[in-house]
């Protein structure tokens, strides 16, 4: 797989725009080499995003600004006070209730035309394969390995492009895999971090840089526009206003990908 196959099509493939998004999207179809077409590949995508808190929340409100055709959204619980510093799907009228039913509203009062598909649970090893079968591009914005570890195995085996993308303080990271073609997480994290904790010092406007990169790596791998991270990990220090980006190797021994390509 590479990033310009992934977006490959005939143009009857992808579905044609209304005047009401011919309107909306007009500025973005104007940016080179995204066009009609690359709209209407966005129209006919479907991204499943895993969970939808800081990060992941906002790659599911830029993308549905962006005129994405369908989201699959998975993230369990009700809305807690401490989400409301980043999570901007979620509201204080809502706290005690579904984060994705929350989302629901706070997505289509953005793009009425986008399909939803939510999932009120966390990705594990029973639900993984199933939920990214009915994906084109995953995001991976999990807070926990071992739903980050699934999520792995799954677009390994089914060949689907993952943005993986995290946070921590200051500090974010991205890469995009490229099952066959660039390293898998596995290839970077064969075991979970034991330093890692599920609750850790966030500001929201991290979470939305990092959110907002990860995004445009979608739009990217769907329109076939740029180049992606695929191969490379972009990181950044906020405090400081400091990217780095740098080279990354798949393991040839490898307990996932091994093979895969």
């Amino acid at each position: 797989m590479s990033d310009s196959n992934f977006s490959n099509g005939m143009e009857n493939d992808f579905p044609k725009l209304d005047a009401i998004e011919f309107a909306t999207y007009e500025w973005q179809m104007w940016a080179d080499g995204i066009g009609e077409l690359g709209q209407r590949k966005l129209k006919a995508a479907t991204v499943l995003i895993s969970r939808i808190g800081g990060v992941g929340g906002t790659v599911a409100y830029q993308l549905a600004a962006a005129g994405i055709g369908k989201l699959i959204l998975a993230h369990a619980g009700e809305i807690k006070p401490s989400d409301l510093n980043r999570q901007l799907l979620m509201t204080h009228d809502r706290i005690g209730q579904s984060r994705v039913e929350t989302a629901r509203a706070r997505l289509l009062a953005l793009n009425p035309r986008l399909i939803l598909e939510l999932h009120n649970e966390n990705i594990n090893a029973t639900n993984a394969q199933a939920l990214i079968k009915g994906a084109g591009v995953v995001v991976d914005c999990a807070p926990l390995f071992e739903e980050r570890f699934e999520m792995n195995r799954a677009i390994v085996r089914q060949c689907k492009p993952m943005v993986e993308c995290a946070m921590y303080e200051y500090e974010g990271s991205l890469t995009t895999i490229l099952p066959g073609v660039s390293p898998c997480l596995a290839c970077l994290s064969p075991v979970a971090p034991t330093a890692w904790r599920r609750e850790f010092p966030v500001f929201g406007a991290v979470a939305g840089t990092v959110a907002c990169l990860a995004a445009m790596e979608v739009i990217k791998l769907i329109t076939g526009v740029g180049e992606t991270l695929s191969g490379t990990m972009l990181t950044m220090d906020l405090a400081n206003m400091s990217f780095t980006k740098r080279k990354i190797h798949r393991n040839p021994n490898c307990s996932v990908c091994k093979g895969s390509g």
